[in-house]
């Protein structure tokens, strides 16, 4: 057992020594980390994009040209901005200058437009937006929504490449920057660990999304706790960020982590499963940080005798599969994958440091698994109202203690927040932060990632896990990627299981019926299927599921290829079977 738990030994050795920086009474903040970076190692290598290199010594004199330009418009410690941009040095180069100026930067997620881009900004309190050239459209096109925010409170933001500028409505921080000097500013005050640092926003795969609070302590905390203790960076490492910034495994794992170790990061406009292995051979990687669903991309790319050529010695992240994680690690010649389990919002951390696959980490002393309604996510309490925790392989809610040590920040909007708060579970006054999120127990406090909330449906009496079946699907002859989820059937209990799929040019229906049959009971079974040409998924490669349960199985509202299970075959759901299941004259069985 002490043998077992030796990487977490080291875990902790090395991360003790950066967490005086997020305790009370110090004044740090990623401005003040970066000064220190550049004051020790001013000529090392810090950020890498496409031809550009930047030295520490490089990012604090543009940071602090940056600042001293967004001040002359008037922006001042506790301002919100709003920042829309695509991965590129001016993203954290503007984000550090906010941090020097102590301003909040809101990170928006470049994905979304319209009502939902209003909402972002909106909910948020922005005082101005700095936009990137290539979403300026998008801003111009929310404006009228704004009340507080006229095309003179937003700031558009080029890459050099993009000069001479075309004419644009909204003034250049460009110009701005480029008229100030790097004299570094001495009239600031100095930073709190409370303050807020920034605003990162959940997905939104249901719903608006929220904007939860990432503080100065915590920002801090992070990027030592993955550069340092997860990943044991050194300013030798180089770490390929191909996630957008405005998503916290990014931001934290990528340029937290930097700031806290002194690697270097390099930076990816957009990820592409093409160029992928390009690029970590071209900025000598040797690490990466991923989402689970990023991996399946890479995996489904046709085999190169250069795909195992690289200097990785490990890759961090979370949603790794336990379907593709080993293929995709003897694929690649990965040497450790590290995953983790957390929320941006959240106070419940697990890291598998042992790269055991399948499993997010071992539950830590403020984190438990009870028992629950596995559909509804309601707690199942006793005579006495209090909760029980799960047995070993049984699944349950994750929930995390509030504790001095283990905070919960939540988000802008304080009705928010206190949702995802949870009372007297075990005794009165104590109170747990909710995950969302149904985890299975293991021996030695192992803990793999069971469903999400609202994903777990009941069908024939029985629960079904999307995740568990989605994983199975994968493996059907010819499917690339497949989602799960429950869709109500007028006459029957419960919700019948639908899969919509992504599959290679010789899929067939009968085969996929065949391995159905053979793979999975009758309560599993998907009785619908819907064939698409793309999964329509998030900036972070989260799937769209709740666009796909809302359209059914109606042929009315899907164009794409439906398919209904008639006994062990698959046949064409048209509008005649679509009517005769809704009028209960044919049954699902």
């Amino acid at each position: 057992m002490l043998f077992d738990r030796l990487d977490e030994v080291w875990a902790v050795g090395r991360l003790l020594p950066h967490l005086w920086r997020g305790l009370p009474g110090t004044h740090w903040n990623a401005a003040a980390l970066l000064a220190e970076r550049a004051k020790a190692t001013p000529e090392a290598a810090a950020l890498v994009y496409l031809d550009r290199s930047y030295t520490w010594g490089d990012l604090d004199r543009a940071a602090t040209r940056h600042a001293r330009a967004l001040r002359s418009v008037g922006i001042v410690s506790g301002d919100v901005v709003a920042l829309l941009m695509d991965n590129r040095p001016e993203y954290l180069l503007t984000l550090t200058a906010l941090s020097r100026l102590r301003a909040v930067a809101a990170l928006i997620n470049t994905g979304v437009a319209g009502p939902a881009l209003a909402h972002a900004v909106t909910i948020a309190g922005a005082k101005r937006i700095v936009v990137g050239a290539e979403h300026e459209q998008k801003i111009a096109d929310v404006l009228p929504a704004l009340d507080r925010i006229g095309s003179e409170h937003v700031l558009v933001q080029r890459e050099p490449s993009d000069f001479p500028a075309p004419p644009s409505p909204f003034r250049s921080l460009d110009d701005l920057v480029a008229a100030e000097p790097d004299t570094p500013l001495s009239d600031l005050g100095a930073p709190n660990p409370d303050d807020r640092m920034c605003l990162i926003y959940t997905s939104g795969t249901t719903g608006l999304p929220k904007a939860a609070v990432i503080k100065n302590s915590r920002f801090l905390l992070a990027g030592a706790f993955f550069g340092a203790g997860i990943m044991a960076l050194r300013p030798s490492d180089v770490v390929y960020v191909p996630l957008p910034l405005y998503h916290s495994n990014a931001m934290v794992g990528g340029w937290s982590s930097a700031l806290a170790t002194g690697a270097c990061i390099a930076l990816r406009r957009k990820f592409s499963a093409s160029s992928f292995w390009s690029d970590i051979r071209a900025y000598d990687a040797t690490a990466f940080i991923y989402i689970g669903e990023l991996c399946r991309y890479l995996l489904n790319q046709p085999p190169r005798p250069e795909d195992g050529i690289h200097r990785l010695r490990l890759a961090t992240g979370n949603g790794l599969r336990p379907d593709i994680w080993s293929a995709f690690q003897e694929r690649f010649h990965i040497p450790l994958i590290r995953e983790f389990y957390g929320a941006t919002e959240g106070n419940v951390i697990l890291v598998n440091l042992q790269g055991r696959a399948g499993m997010v980490g071992r539950l830590t002393g403020n984190q438990v698994i009870v028992r629950c309604d596995l559909e509804t996510g309601n707690l199942i309490r006793g005579a006495e109202g209090r909760c029980t925790e799960v047995e070993v392989e049984e699944t349950g809610l994750l929930l995390g203690k509030i504790t001095m040590a283990t905070p919960y920040d939540g988000y802008v909007d304080p009705e928010a927040t206190h949702k995802k708060i949870v009372r007297g579970l075990f005794k009165k006054g104590d109170a747990y932060f909710d995950t969302g999120d149904l985890m299975t127990l293991h021996a030695d406090g192992w803990v793999s990632f069971a469903d999400r909330l609202g994903d777990t449906f009941r069908w024939k009496g029985e629960n079904v896990s999307t995740t568990e079946v989605a994983e199975i699907l994968n493996g059907a002859p010819g499917v690339t990627e497949s989602t799960v989820y429950g869709v109500r059937v007028p006459g029957s209990d419960g919700r019948a299981g639908m899969a919509a799929l992504t599959c290679q040019p010789e899929f067939s229906i009968d085969l996929f019926a065949d391995f159905v049959r053979d793979h999975l009971p009758a309560y599993q079974r998907p009785y619908f299927v819907r064939l698409l040409a793309e999964m329509a998924v998030t900036g972070t490669f989260k799937q769209r599921k709740a666009e796909y349960r809302s359209a059914g199985y109606d042929p009315a509202q899907v164009t794409d290829p439906l398919y209904v299970l008639d006994g062990d075959r698959y046949v064409p759901l048209n509008a005649e079977r679509h009517t005769r299941i809704t009028n209960g004259q044919m049954v699902l069985r």
